[in-house]
């Protein structure tokens, strides 16, 4: 189960990856008023319903957002424009060049500190490689969370600006695209990816 020590522990760098799929809603520990994804991590994903995996950095591009406004707008009989707002729905690109096809040379098994002794390390962070995101892809069909670590500190209720080394936002989305290319085999480690992906809020 992912603790506040595992959180620490797994990210390589003072700020945590910017994005984690998770299958189930992050759970709040109050104790260090911080949010974490509930379940364990995965190496080579098995098709169950309590786990994550932290997607690397290495090679991505920016997280591109966008906002429907989903609203009905009509004019009235004085001519003034009237809105009824409903909701913002979030729409996230995100992509990677140059990606390598996994993440580690074994099943990372990580342990309760979000450390890995099983192999060799091949993204820059430790985070899924390409065929642990496309296996991602292939066994969740429905929705799943999506939590980010980008500075939005307006999130948190109180010490909202020593935020920044945590995750911050968690949306439930759904896959709207996911595209890869092999862009250059390696001789006995890993490929390397490029990948593009596209989520939609619920």
């Amino acid at each position: 189960m992912a603790t506040n020590t595992y959180m620490s522990g797994r990210k390589k760098y003072k700020r945590p990856q910017a994005v984690l799929w998770a299958a189930n809603a992050p759970t709040y520990d109050s104790g260090n008023g911080l949010w974490l994804p509930y379940g364990d991590e995965i190496g080579l994903a098995a098709n169950n319903n309590d786990n994550f995996i932290t997607l690397s950095d290495h090679g991505r591009k920016a997280l591109d957002f966008d906002t429907q406004r989903i609203e009905k707008r009509e004019r009235m009989i004085n001519g003034r424009m009237r809105a009824y707002h409903i909701a913002d729905k979030l729409s996230l690109s995100v992509s990677w060049d140059m990606l390598p096809s996994r993440g580690f040379s074994l099943d990372p098994a990580f342990d309760a500190n979000g450390k890995s002794t099983a192999g060799t390390m091949y993204t820059a962070d430790g985070g899924a490689g390409g065929v642990e995101m496309l296996e991602w892809y292939q066994n969740h069909t429905g929705s799943f969370w999506v939590m980010l670590a980008y500075d939005k500190h307006d999130n948190f209720p109180t010490n909202e600006y020593g935020r920044l080394a945590q995750y911050n936002e968690a949306v439930e989305m759904f896959f709207a695209d996911f595209t890869y290319s092999v862009v250059k085999r390696g001789g006995s480690n890993y490929d390397f990816w490029n990948i593009t992906v596209k989520l939609e809020e619920v």
